[in-house]
Protein backbone atom coordinates (compact mmCIF):
# COMPACT_ATOMS: atom_id res chain seq x y z
CA UNK A 1 0.00 0.00 0.00
CA UNK A 2 1.18 3.54 -0.65
CA UNK A 3 0.94 6.45 1.76
CA UNK A 4 -2.43 7.53 0.37
CA UNK A 5 -4.09 4.17 0.88
CA UNK A 6 -6.39 4.24 3.94
CA UNK A 7 -5.85 1.83 6.76
CA UNK A 8 -8.29 0.04 9.02
CA UNK A 9 -8.78 2.16 12.14
CA UNK A 10 -6.65 0.90 15.01
CA UNK A 11 -9.53 0.69 17.50
CA UNK A 12 -11.68 -1.35 15.12
CA UNK A 13 -8.81 -3.64 14.18
CA UNK A 14 -8.05 -4.22 17.86
CA UNK A 15 -11.72 -4.98 18.58
CA UNK A 16 -11.89 -7.62 15.84
CA UNK A 17 -8.65 -9.19 17.04
CA UNK A 18 -9.79 -9.25 20.67
CA UNK A 19 -13.26 -10.60 19.87
CA UNK A 20 -12.26 -13.01 17.10
CA UNK A 21 -12.93 -16.23 19.02
CA UNK A 22 -16.37 -15.08 20.18
CA UNK A 23 -17.37 -13.80 16.75
CA UNK A 24 -16.31 -17.07 15.12
CA UNK A 25 -18.17 -19.07 17.79
CA UNK A 26 -21.35 -17.08 17.11
CA UNK A 27 -20.98 -17.71 13.40
CA UNK A 28 -20.73 -21.44 14.12
CA UNK A 29 -24.01 -21.24 16.06
CA UNK A 30 -25.63 -19.45 13.11
CA UNK A 31 -24.41 -22.12 10.71
CA UNK A 32 -25.70 -24.97 12.90
CA UNK A 33 -29.31 -23.94 12.29
CA UNK A 34 -30.55 -25.95 9.25
CA UNK A 35 -32.43 -23.07 7.62
CA UNK A 36 -33.25 -24.84 4.35
CA UNK A 37 -36.00 -22.73 2.82
CA UNK A 38 -36.90 -25.23 0.09
CA UNK A 39 -38.01 -27.97 2.51
CA UNK A 40 -41.20 -27.67 4.54
CA UNK A 41 -39.78 -29.89 7.28
CA UNK A 42 -37.40 -27.02 8.07
CA UNK A 43 -40.08 -24.36 8.52
CA UNK A 44 -39.51 -24.39 12.28
CA UNK A 45 -35.77 -24.02 11.74
CA UNK A 46 -36.42 -21.04 9.48
CA UNK A 47 -38.35 -19.28 12.22
CA UNK A 48 -35.70 -20.20 14.80
CA UNK A 49 -32.97 -18.84 12.54
CA UNK A 50 -34.81 -15.55 12.05
CA UNK A 51 -35.23 -15.19 15.82
CA UNK A 52 -31.56 -16.01 16.42
CA UNK A 53 -30.46 -13.41 13.88
CA UNK A 54 -32.77 -10.74 15.29
CA UNK A 55 -31.33 -11.39 18.76
CA UNK A 56 -27.75 -10.99 17.46
CA UNK A 57 -28.71 -7.73 15.72
CA UNK A 58 -30.02 -6.44 19.06
CA UNK A 59 -26.82 -7.57 20.80
CA UNK A 60 -24.86 -5.57 18.23
CA UNK A 61 -26.84 -2.44 19.02
CA UNK A 62 -29.56 -2.44 16.38
CA UNK A 63 -33.29 -2.53 16.97
CA UNK A 64 -34.68 -5.60 15.21
CA UNK A 65 -38.13 -6.70 14.06
CA UNK A 66 -39.30 -9.97 12.53
CA UNK A 67 -41.82 -9.43 9.73
CA UNK A 68 -44.01 -12.39 8.71
CA UNK A 69 -44.65 -13.00 5.01
CA UNK A 70 -46.67 -15.54 3.06
CA UNK A 71 -43.50 -17.63 3.19
CA UNK A 72 -40.53 -17.32 5.53
CA UNK A 73 -40.05 -14.26 7.78
CA UNK A 74 -37.94 -11.20 7.00
CA UNK A 75 -35.69 -9.69 9.69
CA UNK A 76 -35.12 -5.92 9.69
CA UNK A 77 -32.55 -4.25 11.93
CA UNK A 78 -32.23 -0.46 12.29
CA UNK A 79 -29.89 2.18 13.68
CA UNK A 80 -30.90 5.78 12.97
CA UNK A 81 -28.84 7.74 15.47
CA UNK A 82 -26.64 9.57 12.96
CA UNK A 83 -29.29 12.20 12.28
CA UNK A 84 -31.26 13.32 9.22
CA UNK A 85 -28.25 14.83 7.42
CA UNK A 86 -26.22 11.61 7.51
CA UNK A 87 -26.58 9.11 4.67
CA UNK A 88 -28.72 6.00 5.13
CA UNK A 89 -27.34 2.64 4.01
CA UNK A 90 -29.50 -0.43 3.43
CA UNK A 91 -27.66 -3.74 3.90
CA UNK A 92 -29.22 -6.85 2.35
CA UNK A 93 -28.48 -10.53 2.96
CA UNK A 94 -30.26 -13.86 3.39
CA UNK A 95 -30.29 -16.40 6.17
CA UNK A 96 -31.77 -19.31 4.22
CA UNK A 97 -29.52 -21.96 2.67
CA UNK A 98 -29.58 -24.56 -0.09
CA UNK A 99 -30.51 -28.24 0.55
CA UNK A 100 -27.48 -30.34 1.49
CA UNK A 101 -27.98 -33.49 -0.61
CA UNK A 102 -26.12 -35.64 -1.51
CA UNK A 103 -25.06 -36.07 2.10
CA UNK A 104 -22.51 -38.80 1.37
CA UNK A 105 -20.33 -36.30 -0.51
CA UNK A 106 -19.80 -34.09 2.55
CA UNK A 107 -16.47 -34.65 4.29
CA UNK A 108 -17.91 -33.26 7.54
CA UNK A 109 -21.59 -32.81 8.52
CA UNK A 110 -23.11 -29.83 6.67
CA UNK A 111 -24.53 -28.23 9.82
CA UNK A 112 -21.51 -28.85 12.04
CA UNK A 113 -19.00 -26.10 11.15
CA UNK A 114 -15.47 -27.44 10.69
CA UNK A 115 -12.23 -25.63 9.85
CA UNK A 116 -9.74 -27.37 7.57
CA UNK A 117 -6.77 -25.68 5.90
CA UNK A 118 -8.03 -22.18 6.61
CA UNK A 119 -11.52 -22.91 5.25
CA UNK A 120 -14.71 -22.98 7.33
CA UNK A 121 -16.91 -25.78 5.97
CA UNK A 122 -20.68 -25.68 6.53
CA UNK A 123 -23.83 -25.12 4.52
CA UNK A 124 -24.41 -21.38 4.39
CA UNK A 125 -20.85 -20.49 5.37
CA UNK A 126 -20.40 -18.35 2.26
CA UNK A 127 -23.94 -18.26 0.84
CA UNK A 128 -24.91 -16.18 2.68
CA UNK A 129 -24.80 -16.51 6.45
CA UNK A 130 -21.07 -15.90 6.77
CA UNK A 131 -21.13 -12.83 4.56
CA UNK A 132 -24.29 -11.44 6.17
CA UNK A 133 -22.82 -11.90 9.65
CA UNK A 134 -19.79 -9.82 8.64
CA UNK A 135 -22.13 -6.82 8.48
CA UNK A 136 -23.73 -7.57 11.85
CA UNK A 137 -20.34 -7.73 13.54
CA UNK A 138 -19.00 -4.65 11.71
CA UNK A 139 -21.91 -2.66 13.14
CA UNK A 140 -21.20 -4.11 16.57
CA UNK A 141 -17.53 -3.16 16.43
CA UNK A 142 -18.22 0.49 15.64
CA UNK A 143 -21.02 0.84 18.21
CA UNK A 144 -19.06 -0.90 20.97
CA UNK A 145 -15.88 1.11 20.40
CA UNK A 146 -17.35 4.51 19.51
CA UNK A 147 -20.94 4.53 20.71
CA UNK A 148 -22.47 5.52 17.38
CA UNK A 149 -22.35 4.85 13.65
CA UNK A 150 -21.37 7.60 11.20
CA UNK A 151 -24.37 6.59 9.06
CA UNK A 152 -27.97 5.57 9.51
CA UNK A 153 -28.30 1.88 8.76
CA UNK A 154 -31.08 -0.55 7.90
CA UNK A 155 -30.28 -4.26 7.66
CA UNK A 156 -32.71 -6.54 5.80
CA UNK A 157 -32.28 -10.32 5.95
CA UNK A 158 -34.72 -12.52 4.06
CA UNK A 159 -35.39 -16.25 4.25
CA UNK A 160 -36.37 -17.03 0.67
CA UNK A 161 -33.42 -16.08 -1.55
CA UNK A 162 -32.68 -19.71 -2.36
CA UNK A 163 -36.26 -20.31 -3.51
CA UNK A 164 -36.71 -17.23 -5.68
CA UNK A 165 -37.47 -14.41 -3.18
CA UNK A 166 -41.17 -14.63 -4.03
CA UNK A 167 -42.29 -12.34 -1.20
CA UNK A 168 -39.42 -9.87 -1.07
CA UNK A 169 -40.34 -7.46 -3.87
CA UNK A 170 -43.83 -6.93 -2.46
CA UNK A 171 -42.32 -6.41 1.01
CA UNK A 172 -39.92 -3.78 -0.34
CA UNK A 173 -42.74 -2.03 -2.19
CA UNK A 174 -45.02 -1.99 0.87
CA UNK A 175 -42.18 -0.84 3.15
CA UNK A 176 -40.35 1.53 0.82
CA UNK A 177 -40.41 4.30 3.43
CA UNK A 178 -38.86 2.04 6.07
CA UNK A 179 -36.20 0.85 3.62
CA UNK A 180 -35.50 4.18 1.90
CA UNK A 181 -31.74 4.59 1.56
CA UNK A 182 -29.05 6.55 -0.22
CA UNK A 183 -27.26 3.34 -1.12
CA UNK A 184 -27.63 -0.44 -0.86
CA UNK A 185 -24.78 -2.77 0.11
CA UNK A 186 -24.84 -6.52 -0.51
CA UNK A 187 -22.23 -9.16 0.34
CA UNK A 188 -23.40 -12.31 -1.42
CA UNK A 189 -20.76 -12.77 -4.09
CA UNK A 190 -17.16 -13.77 -4.64
CA UNK A 191 -13.79 -12.13 -5.07
CA UNK A 192 -12.00 -12.77 -8.35
CA UNK A 193 -9.15 -14.71 -6.71
CA UNK A 194 -7.54 -15.26 -3.28
CA UNK A 195 -6.11 -11.99 -2.01
CA UNK A 196 -7.79 -10.01 -4.80
CA UNK A 197 -10.74 -7.94 -3.50
CA UNK A 198 -13.43 -7.27 -6.05
CA UNK A 199 -16.43 -5.08 -6.78
CA UNK A 200 -19.20 -6.72 -8.75
CA UNK A 201 -20.52 -4.74 -11.71
CA UNK A 202 -23.09 -7.09 -13.24
CA UNK A 203 -25.41 -9.99 -12.54
CA UNK A 204 -27.30 -12.20 -14.91
CA UNK A 205 -31.04 -12.56 -14.50
CA UNK A 206 -32.91 -15.84 -14.61
CA UNK A 207 -36.02 -17.44 -16.06
CA UNK A 208 -36.64 -20.94 -14.66
CA UNK A 209 -39.09 -23.49 -16.10
CA UNK A 210 -40.36 -27.03 -15.70
CA UNK A 211 -41.09 -28.88 -18.92
CA UNK A 212 -43.45 -31.88 -18.67
CA UNK A 213 -44.02 -34.26 -21.57
CA UNK A 214 -46.88 -36.79 -21.23
CA UNK A 215 -47.69 -39.70 -23.55
CA UNK A 216 -49.62 -42.85 -22.62
CA UNK A 217 -51.70 -42.86 -19.45
CA UNK A 218 -49.39 -45.40 -17.75
CA UNK A 219 -45.93 -46.87 -18.29
CA UNK A 220 -46.08 -49.49 -21.05
CA UNK A 221 -44.13 -52.65 -21.92
CA UNK A 222 -41.46 -51.42 -24.33
CA UNK A 223 -41.55 -54.67 -26.26
CA UNK A 224 -45.31 -54.71 -26.77
CA UNK A 225 -45.74 -51.01 -27.46
CA UNK A 226 -42.32 -49.61 -28.39
CA UNK A 227 -42.17 -48.39 -31.98
CA UNK A 228 -45.91 -47.78 -32.12
CA UNK A 229 -46.40 -45.34 -29.23
CA UNK A 230 -44.43 -42.08 -29.00
CA UNK A 231 -41.94 -42.29 -26.14
CA UNK A 232 -42.14 -39.16 -23.92
CA UNK A 233 -38.49 -39.50 -22.90
CA UNK A 234 -37.40 -39.49 -26.54
CA UNK A 235 -39.80 -36.64 -27.32
CA UNK A 236 -38.31 -34.61 -24.47
CA UNK A 237 -34.79 -35.36 -25.73
CA UNK A 238 -35.76 -34.10 -29.19
CA UNK A 239 -37.18 -30.89 -27.73
CA UNK A 240 -34.08 -30.26 -25.63
CA UNK A 241 -31.81 -30.87 -28.61
CA UNK A 242 -33.35 -27.88 -30.42
CA UNK A 243 -32.29 -25.32 -27.81
CA UNK A 244 -28.79 -24.78 -29.26
CA UNK A 245 -27.21 -24.85 -32.69
CA UNK A 246 -23.88 -26.51 -33.50
CA UNK A 247 -21.92 -23.42 -32.38
CA UNK A 248 -23.55 -23.18 -28.96
CA UNK A 249 -25.84 -20.30 -29.86
CA UNK A 250 -29.36 -20.44 -28.40
CA UNK A 251 -31.65 -21.37 -31.29
CA UNK A 252 -34.86 -19.79 -29.98
CA UNK A 253 -36.20 -17.21 -32.41
CA UNK A 254 -35.82 -13.67 -31.07
CA UNK A 255 -33.80 -14.74 -28.02
CA UNK A 256 -30.90 -12.32 -28.63
CA UNK A 257 -32.99 -9.36 -29.80
CA UNK A 258 -32.75 -7.45 -26.50
CA UNK A 259 -29.17 -8.38 -25.54
CA UNK A 260 -27.20 -5.22 -24.76
CA UNK A 261 -23.76 -5.11 -26.39
CA UNK A 262 -20.88 -4.48 -23.97
CA UNK A 263 -18.48 -1.69 -24.86
CA UNK A 264 -14.95 -2.38 -26.08
CA UNK A 265 -13.41 -0.88 -22.93
CA UNK A 266 -15.22 -3.37 -20.67
CA UNK A 267 -14.24 -6.32 -22.86
CA UNK A 268 -10.62 -5.14 -22.89
CA UNK A 269 -10.64 -4.90 -19.07
CA UNK A 270 -11.88 -8.48 -18.81
CA UNK A 271 -9.04 -9.70 -21.02
CA UNK A 272 -6.49 -8.09 -18.68
CA UNK A 273 -7.66 -10.08 -15.65
CA UNK A 274 -5.35 -12.90 -14.56
CA UNK A 275 -7.57 -15.75 -15.69
CA UNK A 276 -6.60 -19.20 -16.96
CA UNK A 277 -8.91 -21.56 -18.84
CA UNK A 278 -6.69 -24.41 -17.68
CA UNK A 279 -7.14 -23.55 -14.00
CA UNK A 280 -10.86 -22.95 -14.50
CA UNK A 281 -11.25 -26.37 -16.12
CA UNK A 282 -9.31 -28.01 -13.29
CA UNK A 283 -11.57 -26.27 -10.76
CA UNK A 284 -14.67 -27.70 -12.42
CA UNK A 285 -13.29 -31.18 -13.01
CA UNK A 286 -14.49 -30.99 -16.62
CA UNK A 287 -12.48 -32.67 -19.38
CA UNK A 288 -12.97 -29.68 -21.69
CA UNK A 289 -14.70 -26.28 -21.76
CA UNK A 290 -17.47 -25.37 -24.17
CA UNK A 291 -20.17 -22.83 -24.82
CA UNK A 292 -21.12 -20.14 -27.28
CA UNK A 293 -18.54 -19.77 -30.04
CA UNK A 294 -16.77 -16.44 -30.41
CA UNK A 295 -16.58 -15.55 -26.72
CA UNK A 296 -13.99 -16.15 -24.00
CA UNK A 297 -14.83 -18.10 -20.85
CA UNK A 298 -15.27 -14.99 -18.67
CA UNK A 299 -17.34 -13.30 -21.36
CA UNK A 300 -19.58 -16.37 -21.58
CA UNK A 301 -20.12 -16.32 -17.83
CA UNK A 302 -20.50 -12.57 -17.29
CA UNK A 303 -21.76 -11.09 -20.55
CA UNK A 304 -23.73 -13.70 -22.47
CA UNK A 305 -27.11 -15.35 -21.83
CA UNK A 306 -27.41 -19.11 -21.49
CA UNK A 307 -29.89 -21.96 -21.64
CA UNK A 308 -29.20 -24.95 -19.39
CA UNK A 309 -30.96 -28.19 -18.52
CA UNK A 310 -30.81 -28.40 -14.71
CA UNK A 311 -32.38 -31.83 -14.30
CA UNK A 312 -34.24 -34.62 -16.07
CA UNK A 313 -36.49 -37.45 -14.91
CA UNK A 314 -38.25 -40.25 -16.78
CA UNK A 315 -38.92 -43.97 -16.72
CA UNK A 316 -37.08 -46.55 -14.66
CA UNK A 317 -33.80 -45.39 -13.08
CA UNK A 318 -33.22 -48.06 -10.44
CA UNK A 319 -30.75 -50.93 -10.34
CA UNK A 320 -30.89 -53.52 -13.09
CA UNK A 321 -33.28 -53.55 -16.05
CA UNK A 322 -36.96 -52.78 -16.41
CA UNK A 323 -38.12 -52.49 -20.00
CA UNK A 324 -40.74 -49.76 -19.86
CA UNK A 325 -41.92 -47.13 -22.28
CA UNK A 326 -42.41 -44.27 -19.79
CA UNK A 327 -45.69 -42.45 -19.46
CA UNK A 328 -44.07 -39.09 -18.82
CA UNK A 329 -40.80 -37.18 -18.83
CA UNK A 330 -39.76 -33.97 -17.09
CA UNK A 331 -36.91 -31.48 -17.39
CA UNK A 332 -35.95 -28.38 -15.40
CA UNK A 333 -34.68 -25.67 -17.73
CA UNK A 334 -33.18 -22.30 -16.82
CA UNK A 335 -32.08 -19.29 -18.81
CA UNK A 336 -29.51 -16.85 -17.48
CA UNK A 337 -30.33 -13.42 -18.84
CA UNK A 338 -28.33 -10.28 -19.50
CA UNK A 339 -29.39 -6.64 -19.91
CA UNK A 340 -31.87 -5.83 -21.44
CA UNK A 341 -33.63 -9.22 -21.53
CA UNK A 342 -36.88 -9.59 -19.60
CA UNK A 343 -37.99 -12.89 -17.98
CA UNK A 344 -41.57 -12.42 -19.23
CA UNK A 345 -40.42 -11.94 -22.81
CA UNK A 346 -38.13 -14.97 -22.63
CA UNK A 347 -41.09 -17.02 -21.37
CA UNK A 348 -43.14 -15.92 -24.37
CA UNK A 349 -40.35 -16.83 -26.82
CA UNK A 350 -39.67 -20.15 -25.08
CA UNK A 351 -43.33 -21.19 -25.15
CA UNK A 352 -43.55 -20.44 -28.86
CA UNK A 353 -40.39 -22.44 -29.53
CA UNK A 354 -41.50 -25.49 -27.54
CA UNK A 355 -44.89 -25.45 -29.23
CA UNK A 356 -43.22 -25.36 -32.63
CA UNK A 357 -40.76 -28.22 -32.05
CA UNK A 358 -42.85 -30.58 -29.88
CA UNK A 359 -43.56 -33.87 -31.74
CA UNK A 360 -47.07 -35.19 -32.20
CA UNK A 361 -48.25 -37.99 -29.92
CA UNK A 362 -47.37 -36.27 -26.64
CA UNK A 363 -48.78 -33.41 -24.58
CA UNK A 364 -46.30 -30.75 -23.47
CA UNK A 365 -46.83 -28.50 -20.44
CA UNK A 366 -44.49 -25.60 -19.64
CA UNK A 367 -44.52 -24.09 -16.15
CA UNK A 368 -42.65 -20.84 -15.36
CA UNK A 369 -41.35 -21.37 -11.82
CA UNK A 370 -39.57 -18.08 -11.13
CA UNK A 371 -37.60 -15.29 -12.74
CA UNK A 372 -35.34 -12.35 -11.97
CA UNK A 373 -34.01 -9.40 -13.91
CA UNK A 374 -30.37 -8.90 -14.91
CA UNK A 375 -28.44 -5.97 -13.48
CA UNK A 376 -25.47 -3.87 -14.45
CA UNK A 377 -23.98 -0.92 -12.56
CA UNK A 378 -22.11 2.17 -13.63
CA UNK A 379 -19.30 2.07 -11.07
CA UNK A 380 -18.84 5.75 -10.28
CA UNK A 381 -19.72 8.03 -7.41
CA UNK A 382 -19.11 8.16 -3.64
CA UNK A 383 -20.49 4.67 -2.92
CA UNK A 384 -18.00 2.96 -5.17
CA UNK A 385 -15.15 5.28 -4.18
CA UNK A 386 -15.77 4.33 -0.54
CA UNK A 387 -15.80 0.64 -1.42
CA UNK A 388 -12.49 0.90 -3.24
CA UNK A 389 -10.92 2.62 -0.25
CA UNK A 390 -12.34 0.13 2.25
CA UNK A 391 -11.24 -2.95 0.32
CA UNK A 392 -7.77 -1.57 -0.23
CA UNK A 393 -7.47 -0.83 3.50
CA UNK A 394 -8.49 -4.35 4.55
CA UNK A 395 -6.73 -6.39 1.86
CA UNK A 396 -3.76 -4.16 1.09
CA UNK A 397 -4.59 -4.29 -2.59
CA UNK A 398 -6.80 -2.25 -4.91
CA UNK A 399 -9.99 -4.06 -5.95
CA UNK A 400 -10.78 -5.16 -9.51
CA UNK A 401 -14.16 -4.87 -11.21
CA UNK A 402 -15.73 -8.21 -12.11
CA UNK A 403 -18.99 -9.71 -13.36
CA UNK A 404 -21.04 -12.60 -12.01
CA UNK A 405 -22.85 -15.32 -13.88
CA UNK A 406 -25.36 -15.99 -11.13
CA UNK A 407 -28.51 -14.13 -10.19
CA UNK A 408 -29.61 -12.04 -7.20
CA UNK A 409 -33.12 -10.95 -8.23
CA UNK A 410 -33.51 -8.47 -5.38
CA UNK A 411 -30.77 -6.24 -6.82
CA UNK A 412 -33.05 -5.25 -9.66
CA UNK A 413 -35.93 -4.78 -7.23
CA UNK A 414 -33.90 -2.40 -5.06
CA UNK A 415 -32.81 -0.40 -8.09
CA UNK A 416 -36.36 -0.22 -9.44
CA UNK A 417 -38.25 0.46 -6.19
CA UNK A 418 -35.79 2.39 -4.00
CA UNK A 419 -33.97 4.23 -6.82
CA UNK A 420 -30.69 3.75 -4.96
CA UNK A 421 -27.30 2.61 -6.26
CA UNK A 422 -26.33 -0.92 -5.28
CA UNK A 423 -22.84 -2.04 -4.24
CA UNK A 424 -22.01 -5.75 -4.44
CA UNK A 425 -18.91 -6.34 -2.34
CA UNK A 426 -18.47 -10.03 -1.58
CA UNK A 427 -15.90 -12.12 0.25
CA UNK A 428 -16.37 -15.57 -1.24
CA UNK A 429 -13.88 -17.26 -3.55
CA UNK A 430 -14.07 -19.33 -6.73
CA UNK A 431 -14.62 -23.02 -6.00
CA UNK A 432 -16.33 -22.45 -2.67
CA UNK A 433 -19.09 -25.01 -3.48
CA UNK A 434 -21.86 -22.56 -2.61
CA UNK A 435 -24.70 -24.86 -3.80
CA UNK A 436 -22.78 -28.13 -3.54
CA UNK A 437 -21.38 -30.46 -0.87
CA UNK A 438 -18.48 -29.11 1.21
CA UNK A 439 -19.43 -25.43 0.98
CA UNK A 440 -16.79 -23.23 2.61
CA UNK A 441 -15.66 -19.68 3.28
CA UNK A 442 -12.06 -18.57 3.70
CA UNK A 443 -11.42 -17.73 7.36
CA UNK A 444 -8.97 -15.05 6.23
CA UNK A 445 -11.59 -13.49 3.96
CA UNK A 446 -14.11 -13.49 6.81
CA UNK A 447 -11.73 -11.67 9.16
CA UNK A 448 -10.62 -9.19 6.49
CA UNK A 449 -14.22 -8.77 5.42
CA UNK A 450 -15.09 -7.56 8.94
CA UNK A 451 -12.48 -4.85 8.64
CA UNK A 452 -13.47 -3.93 5.09
CA UNK A 453 -17.15 -3.48 5.94
CA UNK A 454 -16.44 -1.47 9.10
CA UNK A 455 -14.13 0.78 7.06
CA UNK A 456 -16.78 1.09 4.35
CA UNK A 457 -19.27 2.38 6.92
CA UNK A 458 -16.66 4.88 8.09
CA UNK A 459 -15.94 6.04 4.55
CA UNK A 460 -19.63 6.44 3.73
CA UNK A 461 -20.07 8.55 6.87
Amino acid sequence: MNAKTPRVAADLDAYFTREDRRIRSELDDFLRIPSVSARSEHNGDMRRCAEWLAARMRDAGLSATIHPTAGHPIVVGEWRGAGPKAPTVLVYGHYDVQPVEPLDLWTSPPFEPTVRDGKLYARGSVDDKGQLYIHVKAVEAILKTRGKLPINLVMLAEGEEEVGSDNLASFVEKNSALLAADSVVISDSSMFAPGQPSILSSLRGIAYFQLDVVGPSVDLHSGSYGGAVVNPAMALARILSTFHDAKGHIAIKGFYDKVRVWDKKSRAAIKKLPFSDKHFRAETGASALGGEAGWSTLERIWMRPTCEVNGQLSGYTGEGAKTVLPSKAMAKVSFRLVPDQEPAQIEKLFRAHVKRVAPKGVTVKLQHIHGGHPWRAELSGPLYDAAKQALAAAFGKAPVVVGEGGSIPVVGDFTRILKAPVLLMGFGLPGENAHAPNEWISVENFTKGLRAVATLYEQLG
